[in-house]
């Protein structure tokens, strides 16, 4: 923006969502997308989640993994696929990230394992309108 350009309003609003990985000092960005409205943005979210919790703990049953691959978790630990099933299907927080989103507020959920985490996040991105 030049000098003495004046920002009149927001014109549009659009959202980013974006996963990312990571563990210690290091992070790794999983994907991305940007979507014309909020509801998608969760939707591919919600996905992300699904598809990130079948990565780190596939089922037993469906695929094809060599023996001893799977071995249970202790009991009373963290679980990041556990954790991202659980908020993937849960409406109640769906609708708090929407209401976050609306508000024009980012939206963050971080799944946690040992000294991992997996990150989803969504927030919208204004354009303003120029005179």
């Amino acid at each position: 923006m030049g000098a003495g350009a004046v920002v009149t309003g927001v014109e549009h609003v659009e959202y980013l969502a974006d996963a990312h990985g990571g563990s210690g000092a290091r992070s790794l960005f999983l994907g991305g997308i940007i979507t014309p409205t909020r509801r998608l943005s969760l939707r591919w979210l919600r996905r992300q989640a699904h598809r990130l919790a079948d990565a780190l703990d596939p089922d037993p049953r469906t695929t094809r993994l060599p023996a001893r691959a799977l071995l249970p978790a202790s009991p009373g630990t963290e679980h990041a696929p556990s954790q991202l099933r659980f908020w993937a299907a849960d409406l109640a927080y769906a609708e708090e990230a929407a209401d976050r989103l609306a508000t024009g507020h980012p939206y963050c959920f971080t799944a946690r394992e040992g000294p991992a985490w997996y990150r989803l996040t969504a927030r919208p991105l204004f354009t303003t309108a120029r005179p």
